[in-house]
């Protein structure tokens, strides 16, 4: 047993714990110690309130040795009173150092230039921002790059061929010059006036044709303004704007034109693009149903339907057309939401009773109940037609399910709204009202491609029927063309009143560089090889060469049955996303974006059809 003068206490004749005259000091000291502990934290609480806080733990904390440690709980343990309280008093001068330290640097910090805090504070937000341009940050994961098969495609060997392949790249240039002299980073040019042009349509988001022309731009080897045209975006795209946008034309002009860009050649910055566009389109989906708006306030995220649509519904060439971008943010990001949206939306679809099988074109997306039983394959029910083929062409395997709902439809325009006239012609009428009105379209001359693509997978009793179809409405959309004095089709053409695939409305005699007859004939060629499909696309180019080329780009023309007509100033973004590109491809070789690999979204940006190896995300058969 120790000798009784080491113990800190004696024990008295009633057991309690009594303090000796000798140890008494030493409590002394434990209280002291206490009342130094209890000082040092006080302190410490207040460096949290303090700027920069983190630094200044650092340097109370971690500027000890390891030794510094040890030797401490040495101290604790020993019942030496000396030991105790020279360490003690070491212990503290090391605390009140650091500590002393620690507390100059705070006050250097806060004593520092107002002005100059805010430049340090401006100099980091930039470095963030480069961070991010450049791809090196963004809160999205990185995703492995492959490009997929046939980007580029092979030299045509036929001389003509490669000659006119070799015009249509120079009506590129010559379009992309001259929106690049006189209108850079606004959304199009008048051509005639020779500046910039604003629609509405993409609120305050400017830069329309530079990223609706990405993707023919690398699909025609012109890659100087190909990087030209990634540096402005990484620069100066920007969605953060107070404005109402039209959710379809955003989607598909800007979503579609940075994803397939990105697809055909790897820029990181085009991914994260879409995905930052993607996700402030999201909030368009808020509705009772889940149908979307058609107008969207990307920064208060408030949605309403245009005034004019049925009683404030929504479109379905609008809202039915999403598809296939949403599944490939989905893809590209790793986040569900966006296959989740559009997937309640085709459920939305398949619930509802479909009048004769066919989509009438507006939804009420609060009541989810159709609007007026308007029902067509163009305008306001065009661009479902293309969701139909992306529906079905977006995963590799195609099912069953997919398919019978695809074929379905086909066969529903087929009965109700395909009808043939006196002089042989084969239209898609529209229907109004429960009345047929016997017009088409210009958007509507789509269809023959669609037609061609069903043929290409359709059970083999109906390929030839499909393909037949297809022909018949290519037939009629160059018939359209070939009526007028400048070999350029109208709007809308009739087929009533002794007339046959002419417009008879002056409002339907307009030509505004419109893509969808040049479409059908590239996949007419595609499939059949047929040289009459090049020849009716040749005629074309030489129509717009001579009519709607101008000094300051390409214009749309007023009446296309004038011999002189006169330009409406506006050279679309499409023209240059869609026409020149689906001519381009009308006179390349099959491996160039072949139809196997890739899809088309509505503004004729190339999509690769997701295999199931790289899919990060399964979706759900309806």
């Amino acid at each position: 047993m120790p000798a009784p003068s080491v113990l800190p206490f004696t024990v008295t004749p009633t057991g309690r714990k009594s303090a000796s005259p000798s140890t008494f000091r030493l409590t002394e000291k434990f209280v002291l110690l206490l009342v130094f502990s209890a000082f040092i934290t006080l302190c410490f609480g207040a460096i949290f309130f303090l700027p920069d806080s983190s630094r200044l733990l650092s340097g109370v904390f971690f500027h000890s040795s390891a030794s510094d440690g040890a030797e401490a709980k040495g101290a604790v343990g020993s019942s030496s009173s000396g030991v105790i309280e020279g360490d003690v008093e070491s212990r503290l001068a090391k605390i009140r150092e650091d500590h002393a330290k620690a507390l100059q640097e705070a006050k250097d910090t806060l004593q520092k230039q107002p002005e100059k805090i805010k430049n340090e504070i401006k100099e980091e937000k930039d470095k963030v921002r480069e961070d991010i341009l450049r791809g090196k940050d963004g809160g999205l994961p990185e995703v492995a790059f492959n490009k997929p098969f046939g980007a580029v495609g092979r030299e045509p060997t036929d001389k003509d061929t490669l000659e006119k392949r070799a015009k249509i790249k120079e009506m590129m240039k010559h379009a992309w010059d001259n929106y690049k002299h006189y209108a850079w980073g606004m959304n199009e040019v008048k051509p005639i006036s020779k500046r910039g042009h604003a629609s509405n349509l993409f609120g305050n988001i400017q830069g329309a044709t530079i990223v609706d022309a990405l993707d023919t731009l690398y699909i025609m080897e012109m890659h100087d303004e190909f990087k030209e045209a990634t540096e402005w975006i990484a620069k100066n795209l920007d969605f953060s704007v107070n404005a109402e946008v039209s959710v379809f034309e955003v989607n598909i002009r800007f979503v579609g034109g940075l994803l397939s860009a990105y697809y055909l050649s790897g820029e990181e910055v085009l991914r994260k693009k879409a995905i930052e566009l993607g996700q402030k389109l999201l909030p368009a989906f808020n509705t009772p149903t889940g149908i979307p708006w058609a107008l969207l306030n990307l920064k208060s995220g408030v949605g309403r339907n245009w005034p004019w649509a049925s009683g404030g519904s929504s479109i379905l060439a609008e809202f039915g057309t999403l598809h296939l971008e949403f599944m490939h943010l989905s893809h590209l990001s790793g986040k569900p939401e966006f296959a989740e949206k559009v997937m309640n939306v085709r459920k939305v679809l398949n619930r509802l009773d479909k009048p004769q099988g066919l989509y009438p074109n507006y939804l009420n997306p609060n009541s989810g109940q159709w609007g007026q039983h308007h029902i067509g394959v163009g305008g306001a029910g065009g661009s479902t037609g293309d969701f139909f083929v992306q529906a079905w062409m977006l995963a590799e395997n195609r099912s069953t399910t997919r398919k019978t709902f695809f074929f379905l439809v086909l066969q529903a325009i087929e009965s109700h709204l395909i009808r043939k006239s006196n002089g042989g012609l084969t239209y898609i009428a529209e229907w109004k009202g429960g009345l047929l009105e016997h017009k088409m379209g210009h958007l509507t001359c789509f269809a023959g491609g669609m037609y061609a693509l069903g043929a290409d997978g359709a059970d083999s009793d109906k390929t030839g029927h499909h393909m037949e179809l297809a022909a018949e409405i290519a037939r009629t959309c160059h018939e359209s063309y070939d009526r007028t004095a400048t070999k350029l089709g109208p709007e809308a053409f009739r087929f009533d009143g002794g007339v046959e695939a002419i417009a008879t409305r002056q409002n339907e005699k307009y030509y505004i560089l419109r893509p969808e007859v040049i479409e059908t004939y590239m996949y007419m060629w595609r499939y059949t090889h047929d040289a009459k499909y090049r020849k009716w696309g040749w005629e074309a180019v030489q129509a717009l060469e001579q009519y709607c080329r101008l000094d300051g780009g390409y214009s749309g023309i007023k009446d296309v049955y004038a011999s002189r007509p006169g330009h409406d100033d506006v050279q679309q973004s499409f023209f240059l996303a869609e026409t020149l590109k689906y001519l381009y491809l009308l006179f390349s070789e099959d491996d160039h974006i072949p139809f196997d690999h890739w899809v088309f979204n509505t503004e004729a940006h190339p999509l690769p059809i997701i295999r199931k190896e790289d899919a990060t995300l399964k979706e759900k058969s309806v």
